[in-house]
């Protein structure tokens, strides 16, 4: 039978298709062909593509019929080398589509010429989707057997809801646990990265249990140190988990592991701490039911010298000896690892086995903290950002998946900023949003006092663990600093800046330096520079949703503002068609297609302890405005406090406490108007343009800001929505609930507008369309004036700070024509541009100016 428990077989198809057999061509039977749908009314399409493909002589056919199917799932794994093959290959990813015509689940393999389309997530789950050619690959080592290829493909628009209860027609599809129709290898991994658990594999199951310790000899660690290259049995290690690493998957195509896994755990006794290293199988069995601070009894494990490039975590107590000169192996085999979780209560006092020791930071410390150090956080997410994408090595199919977060804990008016990488708990990472209670272990500081804006942030390291739900019960919730912040939180009662919490949009962090030649020195690149002809090829090399940083020179010539109101429908008219930069089809016949595109939301509990999501609601309030304003490119926008506008809860005496990261400057506006106008400009185009744009070889047009790309105000009752939104897309559909909002309908975080920005190739043969987005943010005013729109992007002021009676609180488009009129002093300038290109899938590209240099006066 097809798709049978046990080992795989190399070759097509684990659960694919078995072609006819009189006595099992019937409904029901294990990889039978069925050949009438009977009772259903209606024929199954995809039935009727596999009769097609059986009457054919040629191994591929084009339907009779294109139907359109609606796509459930797209699942990824590593397709281990062909016999055929003889030169190794890097790694290859395959993909598996689940379809359905309404009458039956078919799971498909998508030919890899069409992979593209999955890098770029133009097919996904939930769309429509026509398939224009079938093939058929056989399983040559299995009587009868193959699989549906898709050859050829237009994708649709997304669909409003999908139904799940159509069976699949060969039930092997649906055997837990799922297998790939392709390969030896035994499991899919997750769509977008390589570090997350996915699929029925990964078990959660493993309890405590007590044990009788009256036959089992223990040995020490130090002692084991000591004797474990003269031993060839060792005795049972007794031991508590400190740090935790998230997963690597090392697989490859000419490897034959069937779970490639590997993580670390840092154990320690009374004797000392050293490293365990689970291994392949073990992973999915016991990686998920392991956490930091349990007690584990390890039996027939093997020992080896350590690897000696490997830095191991601080120990969580100095006084205990760090073991570095061997390693703990567990495996599934070769022996048999026996691991055991020893029930809390029975650990005794006289097994001394160290506790765990935090080194939670405030925000008010972090300021004084070196470079490099590891500490934990606690506090409240006022800012998630979207899920971003960056690659592992160039030319190579692996990517991280990260995003930025900000999180306040009350010591201070500016918060944590987080560069926050998937830490292997996807439970946790798809589903954090602001208002929550958050921690993170195992930060490390990244910092740079020298550059201007200051450099300062935290990022996760490969033992970070995070926690936003049942932090009752936690190690933890003991540490001062952690009691601190509960104690702030319960004394807090106005929920006034429950308005100022943000989610997604585009995020230009880090800053980068004030001068070129720091950035240089700061870069780690082949190229420095990238010509303004090869830009086009970076655009198109990107994945779904990764985001690049480049450089290019160019001259500044055209300077359009855009409000916010019409900001998606004048960047839309101003776009031109891009078909030369996609070859496919089924790419042409998606962007035709493309319209309004709603995502489904995920159902997702709190729990209701004391430091739940939901008890922010009324407990939570604000930090203490500052009074400087200005506008700046994104990344400093974020990296302090914003004030929130004057309303009149502030005339009368209250005072938030909390910083409202993107400022909203409608009242500002208000409190302008009536006041004496002043002719507005929202446009600037410079004489060099207009001699030379009819004359451009190439003309790119990225200049479009998508809803993705606008933080939004975050509101609480729309949370599964919003962090749907925000997140990557699934790889198996889930039903909406109820008819979903549209994005827009969410109001933008700020409210200046953007502007696009064109900017011509030295040799005045190509332009690029770019977007600049300003943001308001407070510190020190380095100058009161408009320089030029060089200072405005370098993050001067140019906007004077508002003062009673002062007439200079304009409205945007006012403050835009102050930036339009400084440009005229960039005419026929070279420039370095510093761009941060993006795809947000679906053909959706956008590049955002992050800031720019002069090269002449670079200082």
């Amino acid at each position: 039978m097809s798709g049978e428990l046990g080992q795989p077989q190399a070759g097509p198809s684990h659960a694919g298709l078995e072609f006819p057999n009189p006595e099992r061509s019937r409904s029901g039977v294990p990889g039978g062909v069925i050949r009438r749908v009977g009772a259903q009314g209606r024929r199954s399409w995809i039935q009727k593509v596999l009769e097609q493909i059986t009457d054919s002589p040629l191994q591929w056919v084009t339907p009779s019929e294109v139907v359109p199917v609606a796509v459930l799932a797209v699942q990824r794994y590593l397709l281990e080398d062909e016999p055929r093959d003889t030169i190794p290959k890097p790694p290859l990813y395959c993909y598996d589509v689940t379809i359905s015509d309404g009458v039956y689940q078919e799971k498909c393999y998508l030919d890899p010429s069409l992979n593209f389309l999955v890098y770029k997530n133009i097919l996904k789950v939930g769309i429509e989707m026509k398939i224009c050619r079938v093939s058929c690959l056989y399983n040559e080592k299995r009587l009868g057997q193959g699989i549906l290829c898709i050859d050829n493909v237009h994708c649709g628009d997304t669909l409003e809801a999908i139904s799940l209860e159509t069976p699949f027609r060969n039930s092997a599809h649906k055997e837990i646990p799922e297998r790939p129709l392709r390969g030896g290898k035994s499991h899919y991994l997750a769509l977008w990265n390589n570090e997350d658990p996915y699929g029925d594999i990964w078990l959660t199951n493993k309890q405590p249990e007590e044990h009788n310790f009256n036959n089992t000899k223990i040995i020490s660690l130090s002692h084991l140190e000591m004797t474990w290259a003269n031993r060839r049995n060792f005795p049972a290690l007794l031991v508590r988990i400190l740090h935790k690493s998230k997963l690597r998957y090392y697989g490859k195509p000419d490897k034959k592991m069937i779970e490639p896994y590997q993580t670390f755990l840092e154990v320690a006794d009374s004797s000392g701490t050293v490293s365990v290293i689970m291994w392949n199988a073990l992973c999915p069995e016991w990686y998920k039911s392991l956490r930091v601070g349990l007690v584990l009894l390890l039996q027939d494990y093997s020992v080896k010298k350590s690897y000696p490039f490997r830095m191991q975590p601080l120990p969580v107590d100095p006084q205990i000896k760090l073991i570095s000169t061997m390693e703990i192996c567990l495996n599934l085999r070769d022996p048999p690892t026996n691991i055991i979780i020893i029930p809390e209560k029975q650990v005794k006092p006289e097994w001394r086995l160290p506790k765990l020791n935090h080194r939670f930071i405030t925000r008010s410390e972090l300021d004084d903290v070196p470079e490099n150090y590891i500490c934990d956080v606690i506090g409240i997410l006022i800012f998630v950002g979207r899920v971003q994408r960056s690659k592992k090595k160039e030319n190579r199919e692996d990517f991280w998946s990260y995003r930025w977060i900000h999180i306040a804990d009350g010591t201070s008016e500016q918060p944590f900023i987080v560069e926050l990488f998937s830490t292997s708990q996807p439970e946790i990472f798809e589903n954090i949003y602001p208002m929550t209670y958050f921690v993170c272990t195992q930060l490390k500081v990244v910092r740079n006092d020298h550059q201007v804006p200051k450099l300062l942030y935290l990022t996760t390291t490969n033992e970070s663990r995070v926690f936003i739900t049942g932090h009752r019960g936690q190690p933890y919730t003991n540490d001062t600093k952690v009691k601190n912040f509960i104690h702030w939180i319960k004394t807090r009662t106005d929920s006034e800046e429950v308005k100022n919490t943000v989610i997604g949009g585009y995020y230009p962090y880090p800053p980068v330096p004030e001068t070129f030649t720091k950035y240089s020195s700061s870069v780690k690149v082949e190229s420095l520079l990238t010509a303004i002809s090869e830009v086009r090829k970076e655009i198109e090399d990107l994945q779904y949703r990764e985001q690049k940083r480049i450089a290019i020179q160019g001259i500044i010539t055209v300077i359009k503002y855009i409000p916010h109101a019409s900001a998606t429908e004048n960047a839309s008219a101003s776009e031109t068609p891009r078909g030369a930069n996609q070859p496919s089809t089924s790419q042409a016949a998606r962007r035709e297609n493309q319209s309004q595109e709603r995502d489904n939301n995920n159902k997702r509990h709190q729990d209701d302890d004391p430091m739940s999501s939901q008890g922010f609601q009324t407990a939570y309030t604000s930090l203490s405005p500052t009074k400087k304003k200005r506008i700046v490119q994104g990344p400093n926008a974020k990296q302090v406090p914003v004030p929130q506008p004057e309303t009149s809860a502030q005339t009368k005496g209250c005072k938030p406490d909390m910083p409202n990261i993107f400022l909203n400057r409608e009242s500002a506006s208000a409190s302008a108007a009536g006041k004496g106008r002043r002719p507005i400009s929202d446009r600037w185009e410079s004489q060099l343009w207009k001699e030379k744009k009819f004359a451009l070889i190439d003309h790119l047009h990225y200049s479009h800001v998508y809803p993705e790309s606008i933080p939004r105000k975050f509101i609480f009752e729309q949370r599964k929505f919003l962090t749907e939104q925000f997140n990557s897309q699934p790889a198996k559909y889930i039903p909406p609930e109820g008819r979903p909002p549209n994005l827009d309908d969410f109001k933008s975080a700020r409210s200046l507008g953007h502007f696009e920005v064109t900017i011509l190739g030295l040799n005045h043969e190509i332009a690029i369309d770019v977007a600049f987005l300003p943001m308001y943010s407070p510190e020190d005013l380095r100058t009161s004036q408009i320089d030029s729109l060089l200072s405005c992007m370098n993050y001067s002021c140019v906007y004077p700070q508002a003062t009673p009676g002062n007439d200079s609180m304009a409205s945007p488009r006012a403050l835009a024509s102050d930036i339009i009129k400084a440009a005229s002093k960039l005419d026929k300038a070279h420039i370095v541009g510093i761009l941060d290109i993006c795809n947000l899938g679906n053909d959706k590209v956008e590049v955002y100016l992050h800031r720019i240099y002069s090269p002449t006066n670079d200082s």
